[in-house]
């Protein structure tokens, strides 16, 4: 080892001779031997130090240059954020105005159906018993032009009676006088049958009258119950189609999760029945089974209104906030390796609220390894959401939670660079793009 030694100085000594430190005091001289290998290595530490030093003051003046330059911009993309958001807010509450409105509306219409209806009904038994006592006038004029004819038979038989004895008018004068009686009795009951024929000509033809007004009558209110359904029908459809174009993107089977709803609310009773109206007590007539189909097709708008509220479709951030990194391969901002992120992060302010985006129960809530604290909710049709990252859990496991609950606050606990929520929505155990569902109902909700 001191050959090797030797032979590195007696090399290195052509370009860096030995140096010798003397050290004297009043009774010794001593001194210290620098060797060219002990000098280049001095050397080479100074020399490294100083490039340190260097690259070290460089890559703080451009990080501080950078980081001026990412907070201007972070400053003008949160003001256009917080911009469309206002944009947003606002076309929210006129859309949900417009949805009161229309609802105020629909119920102020099925009241003046119901009114219209007991009017119908009212008028639907006055024409039956006008059309029963016409029956029974039209029976009585019968039987009394029936009478009539019999009498009238019976007075030309008493004539030709009369006729045949009045050779013998002496020995018959008191069955002559019973005949005229009888005749006389016979001419006032014709005479009455007579008057009570024109009579009951006149109320028959008032009652037709009153029918044919009666019938005008009804024909308008259908009329007018058409209109007024048209403009029923437009709304529910209004209503209807933003909530299926919703679940329909979100890829959900509807049918199952209706079902699913359905069998959650099977509660019966209230004022809302179908409708049957009828002149002849029996069957249903076109204006019940239209009633009966908008009752359906209120019924769906309702099931539809609370599938909804059993998925995740609201954004769970209540504040400002920035999409910084959204699902798919990137990155991974530790390593530097590819990987997949199975979540879409969101940035803001340390404790932004947090917010259930639908309804559901929690199943977890608490610490995990890389999610920090971490809270899972579960929703219909085998959804599951996490939340990660939080600074403070506001609920507890088996809990349940509605939309826009507070389940917590932003933060970046776990494995994190900065403050964010890392917002996953699993189906059946299976990732998938939160953006999907957050993007479904821009529209709706």
């Amino acid at each position: 080892m001191n050959a090797i030694f030797a032979r590195i100085n007696s090399l290195l000594s052509r370009h860096v001779p030995e140096q010798r430190i003397y050290l004297r005091t009043e009774t010794t001289t001593r001194y210290f031997r620098a060797t060219p290998l002990m000098q280049t290595l001095f050397g080479g530490v100074v020399a490294v130090g100083f490039c340190w030093t260097v690259i070290a003051t460089s890559a703080l003046m451009l990080d501080r240059m950078s980081a001026q330059s990412g907070r201007t911009q972070a400053e003008v993309l949160q003001r256009a954020y917080e911009t469309r958001l206002n944009e947003i807010s606002s076309e929210r509450d006129q859309r949900a105005l417009e949805a009161q409105t229309a609802q105020e509306r629909f119920y102020i219409a099925l009241e003046q159906i119901s009114l219209q209806q007991n009017d119908l009904l009212g008028a639907e038994e006055e024409r039956r018993e006008l059309a029963t006592g016409l029956k029974i006038m039209q029976q009585k004029l019968q039987k009394a032009v029936s009478e009539r004819d019999v009498a009238q038979k019976s007075s030309d038989s008493i004539l030709a009676e009369m006729q045949a004895i009045t050779g013998s008018l002496n020995t018959r004068l008191g069955g002559a006088r019973d005949t005229e009686e009888t005749l006389t009795y016979l001419t006032r009951a014709l005479d009455d049958t007579v008057n009570e024929r024109d009579e009951m000509r006149g109320e028959t033809e008032v009652l037709y009258d009153q029918m044919s007004k009666m019938t005008m009558t009804a024909r308008l209110r259908q009329e007018q119950n058409d209109r007024i359904f048209v403009r029923l029908e437009q709304a529910v459809e209004l209503s209807l189609s933003p909530l299926e174009r919703a679940l329909k993107r979100t890829g959900v089977d509807t049918e199952k999760l209706l079902n699913e709803v359905r069998r959650g609310y099977s509660g019966t009773g209230g004022p809302l029945m179908p409708l049957v109206i009828s002149s002849k007590g029996s069957g249903v007539n076109p204006l019940s089974n239209r009633s009966n189909l908008l009752l359906t097709a209120l019924d769906k708008v309702g099931l539809m209104q609370l599938a909804t509220q059993k998925l995740p479709l609201m954004v769970p951030v209540r504040g400002s906030y920035r999409n910084t990194s959204g699902y798919g391969f990137r990155r991974d901002p530790k390593t530097g390796g590819r990987r997949l992120h199975k979540g879409s992060d969101m940035a803001g302010r340390r404790g932004t609220p947090i917010v259930a985006p639908g309804d559901g129960v929690v199943t977890f809530a608490g610490r995990q390894s890389g999610y920090g604290n971490l809270v899972k909710v579960r929703h219909a049709a085998g959804l599951e959401t996490f939340f990660a990252h939080l600074n403070r859990i506001a609920v507890k496991a088996g809990q349940r939670v509605s939309r826009g609950d507070r389940i917590g606050d932003m933060g970046t606990t776990g494995r994190s660079t900065g403050v964010h929520l890392h917002y996953e929505i699993r189906k059946n155990g299976k990732p998938i793009n939160p953006m999907i569902y957050m993007k479904a109902a821009q529209n709706v909700f």
